[in-house]
């Protein structure tokens, strides 16, 4: 198990601004080897979900959304954009919660979180939104398979999304799409430091990460990829998919 003093995080703060079809994976090699960074087997790119999202093309005019009845209805009650509610509904598999200011739904994805990822900060145009990546862990997968195709080298892939979470302020970054890596590592049957056998303790590495990336990333700061050298992950196909609890087993909805 390696220190967490080893693990190095580097923002690449040179990315330009990514538009529809660009080469992402390209366009991070450029960003890492003008500040001199020369991407290496083993790192991890955490990139945020809304390059991921606008080099994909997936946004929308909201002057192109024409609103159903049942988005109007939601958005006369919260005094939102009937458009834009629109768009969640869209995004959505279902509603879990709604008040007046917001709605926390379930992604086709099987996310829960806040207007289904459905965001209007950080893209360009008055009335466009940025929506999650189709298939996130897919787009992950496309990008290690395209930075092996540029560098020769393996590295791991974790697409983030800023999600609040239930009986604690504040928003932290989280995995959405993962390649490359084990998402979760499963300390049970080991022992603790007295010798007890551990029985619950499976570790979500992916969100650790992504978290502690998110403190460089921020909201302004225009850092969308940070680099995660030194940290020893299991390599696999792995996906974010591993990280959401079955509703069978979830105790809050």
């Amino acid at each position: 198990m390696t220190d967490i003093a080893d693990i190095r995080l580097f923002a690449l703060r040179n990315l330009p601004e990514v538009e529809p079809h660009d080469d992402l994976g390209q366009l991070i090699v450029e960003a890492a080897r003008g500040m001199g960074l020369r991407l290496a087997g083993g790192d991890i790119l955490v990139v945020a979900q809304k390059v991921i999202s606008k080099s994909e093309g997936r946004l929308v005019n909201l002057s192109e959304v024409t609103p159903s009845a049942r988005a109007i209805e939601l958005a006369e009650r919260q005094k939102r954009d009937p458009r834009l509610i629109e768009v969640i509904l869209s995004e959505s598999a279902q509603i879990i919660r709604s008040d007046t200011h917001i709605l926390i739904t379930e992604t086709r994805h099987g996310f829960v979180c806040a207007n289904a990822g459905v965001d209007k900060s950080n893209v360009k145009g008055e009335d466009v939104v940025s929506l999650l990546p189709v298939a996130p862990d897919e787009s992950a997968r496309r990008l290690v398979e395209r930075i092996r195709e540029l560098l020769g080298t393996s590295v791991a892939v974790i697409i983030t999304d800023t999600f609040g979470r239930a009986w604690r302020e504040g928003l932290t970054n989280t995995a959405i799409g993962v390649a490359g890596m084990n998402p979760l590592k499963d300390f049970r049957g080991e022992r603790d430091d007295y010798g007890r056998q551990l029985s619950a303790t499976v570790l979500a590495v992916a969100d650790e990460l992504a978290a502690a990336s998110g403190l460089l990333m921020q909201k302004t700061a225009r850092v969308p990829v940070v680099v995660v050298r030194g940290y020893q992950y299991e390599p696999s196909a792995g996906s974010a998919t591993q990280l959401i609890r079955p509703k069978e087993h979830d105790l809050f909805r």
